[in-house]
């Protein structure tokens, strides 16, 4: 890993930590947006606002230090689609940091059948789409990037579904390239690098360090077509590969 492992009371003192942190403010959280139960860009926006509480601490927790270029962009180029490479835990709690007001996830609807986390998912106001068929998916899809437009929402999405453990980009899914396309938003590349090095997947060891975030330049995508949309997912892959090299 390049870098020595916590030892196991230091890692067990960390993850209580990081535990009491996280439910406290997820429970003040969850009460506000009860609150707030009709006003789903507020709900939105206080998800964000616990997010960069959590984020920032949870992440210093597992002994990373996070170095920004370009930070701005984030702020600058919204609404957008953030596309972020996956490959621990860890882009989890940069991406709740980082996310700007008014941005949200999509995951699938069977996600509210989680205990607490699906609740709290959905409270957050994050969307959700039914993949159960494709007839299905496309009218979740269409329904979707209507919310989005309307409230003007930003959207952030791990485009491969899946952690990569060895931290290589793996084969990108479709699903933001039609969010695209149906939105008209550009999509801006986040490059999280050395993630799996400091917690690597499908592991409870947290290995302190450094990583990089790249915010790259958006990719507009009012001229795209959806007869190239496997062109289109390829194009945003490069970019981020290119960046990663």
């Amino acid at each position: 890993m390049g870098a020595k492992k916590v030892n196991i009371v230091s890692l067990s003192i960390r993850f209580i930590i990081g535990f009491v942190w996280l439910s406290f403010w997820s429970l003040i959280s969850i009460g506000l947006m009860i609150i707030c139960l009709p006003f789903r860009n507020l709900r939105i926006k206080l998800g964000n606002l616990t997010g960069k509480i959590i984020g920032p601490v949870v992440t210093r927790i597992t002994g990373t230090k996070i170095k920004y270029s370009n930070y701005s962009k984030i702020h600058d180029t919204k609404p957008a689609i953030y596309v972020m490479n996956h490959a621990s835990a860890l882009d989890i709690f940069v991406a709740m940091a980082l996310c700007p007001y008014g941005g949200c996830g999509v995951g699938k609807k069977e996600i509210v059948k989680i205990p607490f986390f699906g609740q709290v998912y959905w409270l957050s106001g994050h969307l959700l789409i039914d993949r159960s068929n494709r007839k299905k998916a496309i009218e979740s899809m269409n329904n979707l990037s209507e919310q989005v437009k309307n409230n003007n929402l930003s959207i952030w999405i791990w485009p491969e579904g899946t952690r990569s453990e060895d931290g290589k980009l793996l084969p990108f899914k479709k699903g933001f390239a039609h969010l695209a396309l149906a939105t008209n938003l550009p999509i801006v590349p986040v490059i999280l690098h050395d993630a799996h090095k400091r917690w690597p997947a499908k592991s409870m060891n947290f290995y302190p360090g450094e990583c990089q975030v790249d915010i790259l330049d958006p990719i507009k995508t009012d001229s795209w077509k959806r007869e190239s949309i496997d062109e289109h997912v390829e194009q945003v892959r490069g970019v981020m590969a290119k960046s990663m090299a």
